[in-house]
């Protein structure tokens, strides 16, 4: 019973580390900057679910998908890394792209608009990325029933708890103002583009330990 109370908080403050909600709520910030309250709701509760859907099915099945499809994390790593770097570029430069921020036009479509920004960047690879992904398998390989049941269920209150801090950041939208959000976008614009420059620079240090073919 200690080893695994033991266990769940190793796993708690490991999947807070790794997702880190607290400074991941600026950028759902910026990222939802121009959407409704109803909307950014929307946005945060699809990544959230999408997040906890995708690491279960890689807690259950990671090894297989890469198998199957021959992807490697180093490759992995890489992709996200250039997603995030573009996104935060554009941030960065106060031009949000399609990529993450749908236009006017788009967003006549409530769906499209959601799943655009929730499932990139936001569920991947934000809150579901290499990093998550390989942090949650790590502790499913311990082995066991109830260590992968713990590791679930640790990862489903840190989506919930995203989840508050993605909502509760409408009130600091609203007190900052348009002037403040612009500055906060500029700031995890920057962030982004640094945290995916680093992606890449794992995958690739992860290339080289590849074996050769």
């Amino acid at each position: 019973m200690q080893d695994l109370l033991t266990f769940t908080v190793t796993v708690f403050f490991g999947f807070f580390a790794i997702m880190n909600p607290i400074a991941n709520t600026p950028v759902f910030l910026g990222l939802t900057a121009e959407d409704s309250e109803p909307v950014r709701r929307s946005v945060a509760r699809t990544a959230v679910l999408l997040a906890f859907a995708i690491v279960v099915l890689f807690c259950l099945a990671g090894k297989a998908i890469f198998t199957l499809f021959g992807i490697t994390l180093p490759a992995f790593r890489i992709a996200g890394g250039i997603v995030v770097f573009v996104i935060g570029y554009h941030m960065l430069q106060g031009e949000p792209s399609r990529v993450h921020n749908p236009t006017h036009e788009d967003n006549r479509s409530s769906l499209e608009a959601e799943l655009g920004i929730a499932v990139s960047p936001l569920a991947v690879p934000i809150l579901a990325g290499p990093g998550t992904i390989t942090t949650a398998m790590s502790f499913v390989a311990t082995g066991g029933i109830a260590r992968f049941l713990i590791t679930v269920g640790v990862f489903f209150v840190m989506c919930a708890v995203t989840y508050a801090f993605f909502v509760g950041g409408e009130r600091l939208v609203r007190y900052i103002g348009k002037g403040g959000t612009k500055v906060v976008t500029r700031l995890m614009g920057l962030i982004l583009t640094v945290v995916g420059v680093q992606m890449v620079i794992l995958g690739l240090g992860g290339v080289r330990r590849l074996p050769a073919l």
